[in-house]
């Protein structure tokens, strides 16, 4: 029998469903991630189409995101953006002394196809842009990172912080990079993070999706669906 988590009552709270139990959470102490939706990771003819990485989910993933945003917003949950990429001549990406160097696909992808380099996730390109669906509003937070995990050389801890978010609940792209490593990070950090398993989308073979899936539900927060979400915010009281 799922029983929620283990703590004080929770002032404001309502209960997502979720596993492997269900998970209390006051909507004003929660933020919705959105991870890193920029046409680099979710469009035709960005960086992970011209790597060759099987996009074809994204489109039900923006869908999904952008109903899920709009209740995030009615419900007082703060919107938080994330963008990943570098300045035009990637000194933020690290040099060879860098593991990111190495690792990283878009850099490798610029260095076999070098007529591609300033045009994949550098600032100010049509890449590096958030999908036009999913556009800030006064109100939600954009932070940019240099790297896979949003906690790492950002502000996004104390701006949390600041807000007294304590749950964080992920969507985005990809599932097995950039998301699972920010809701890792979350976890030692004190953060309840929970991810909306429908709203995301895996870089490479589906079995990745099912990895980040397990690793969450068994080791580091909860996995939920984005209409449990937005049906559990849904009910909160009005503020005041």
């Amino acid at each position: 029998m799922s029983t929620p988590r283990p703590t004080v009552p929770i002032e404001g709270a309502v209960t997502l469903p979720a596993r492997p139990e269900n998970l209390p959470i006051n909507p004003r102490e929660t933020a919705l991630i959105v991870v890193d939706m920029q046409n680099a990771y979710a469009s035709p003819g960005g960086y992970l189409d011209l790597a060759g990485f099987d996009i074809g989910g994204a489109a039900a993933v923006i869908d999904r995101i952008a109903v899920t945003v709009e209740a995030a917003r009615r419900a007082g949950v703060t919107v938080v953006f994330f963008q990943n990429g570098w300045d035009r001549d990637y000194l933020e990406a690290g040099g060879e002394g860098s593991p990111n160097w190495w690792k990283s696909h878009a850099l490798k992808t610029m260095r076999a196809r070098p007529e591609l380099r300033g045009k994949l996730l550098a600032k100010g390109t049509w890449d590096y842009a958030l999908v036009d669906r999913l556009t800030p509003e006064p109100g939600d937070i954009v932070i940019t990172k240099p790297r896979y995990s949003a906690f790492y050389n950002t502000a996004l801890d104390s701006t949390l912080r600041a807000r007294g978010i304590r749950n964080l609940a992920f969507c985005g792209i990809a599932t097995n990079v950039c998301v699972e490593s920010t809701l890792r990070d979350g976890y030692h950090r004190e953060y309840f993070g929970v991810l909306l398993e429908d709203a995301t989308h895996q870089a490479g073979p589906t079995f990745l999706q099912e990895a980040t899936v397990y690793n969450v539900e068994t080791f580091f927060g909860w996995v939920s669906n984005t209409a449990d979400f937005c049906g559990a915010i849904g009910q909160a009281p009005p503020e005041g």
